[in-house]
């Protein structure tokens, strides 16, 4: 298991709002957040600034919303996310629907913000809030025989219209290996900029694993399973060419139709030049180790 940290931070340590919101104060980075200690600080961060707001919610990939950038934004008020409850199951002590509500009120202790890379076609700087799907899983108490942790979104076809449509094998999947879950880059988020997560972001629970593209990373979580066999993923059903199980962000292997050697910037610009795509997103430092002596082009 990687090395887990304790959260030292207190309401001062925070920047608040206003201060996120002026991004010229602002020097990307940190690698997993403020004061994470332990974790190298990728070579992005003297470089990439934090996206702002209108940015992060007015373009995202939510396909049960829609398969437009814009979809989600337009659609997801109509999701109700209030009660919210996550079954988590399998190999776990306590199995069982864990309120949302209740997943909080024992993580807020905990509770953190991440600045985190995300990494689709795209790349966008997000100010997470969230706590390590880790602690998640100890607190249900995840079995030793568990080899990955499977994960399922929302399935609502009266408030989801995307899901109206043979897109994808609904409900959405997705997977991780155990130490891929337990690791404290692996984080579950509830906001952005210290506000409640929008629902065209996944609201009110969803999956960041900041070293994979950004397809991994499951919205509006409702189950939880642990396993001891490699769980089916919705990209993986749908072409299991272009879309491999682990999906780390790799320049050295193209997509089948384009190449993943560069990237562009949200809100750099329209005319911006794209950029080269650092290895597991910039942290390699952290993650590679998880991956040694593995064929990173046939585990892709």
């Amino acid at each position: 298991m990687a090395h887990r940290w304790k959260n030292t931070l207190t309401d001062r340590d925070v920047t608040d709002e206003a201060g996120w919101l002026n991004r010229r104060q602002i020097i990307a980075g940190a690698g997993a957040g403020i004061g994470l200690a332990g974790l190298g600080q990728p070579t992005w961060a003297a470089t990439l600034e934090p996206n702002d707001w209108e940015d992060i919610t007015s373009y995202n990939n939510y396909y049960e919303f829609g398969t437009g950038k814009d979809d989600p934004a337009r659609h997801a008020h109509m999701l109700t996310t209030q009660p919210w409850s996550v079954q988590i199951d399998g190999l776990v002590d306590r199995p069982g629907a864990y309120d949302f509500e209740d997943i909080m009120a024992r993580m807020t202790v905990e509770e953190r913000i991440y600045r985190f890379r995300c990494v689709e076609a795209w790349a966008m700087v997000v100010p997470w809030n969230g706590f390590e799907l880790a602690d998640l899983l100890e607190m249900a108490g995840v079995r030793p025989a568990a080899r990955y942790i499977s994960f399922e979104t929302v399935l609502r076809p009266d408030e989801m219209p995307g899901t109206r449509y043979p897109a994808l094998d609904w409900p959405y999947v997705e997977g991780l290996r155990m130490d891929e879950a337990m690791h404290p880059l692996t984080i579950m988020a509830t906001g952005i900029y210290g506000r409640d997560i929008p629902n065209q972001n996944g609201a009110p629970l969803r999956l960041v694993v900041p070293w994979k593209y950004g397809f991994k990373s499951i919205k509006s979580v409702v189950r939880i399973t642990a396993t001891d066999t490699q769980p089916p993923t919705s990209w993986n059903k749908a072409n299991a060419r272009e879309y491999g199980f682990y999906s780390n962000v790799n320049p050295e292997v193209d997509h089948p139709r384009w190449s993943q050697a560069s990237e562009r910037v949200i809100g750099s610009g329209l005319f911006a030049r794209r950029q080269d795509t650092l290895m597991f997103n910039g942290y390699i430092d952290d993650v590679a180790p998880l991956y040694a002596g593995m064929d990173l082009t046939k585990f892709f």
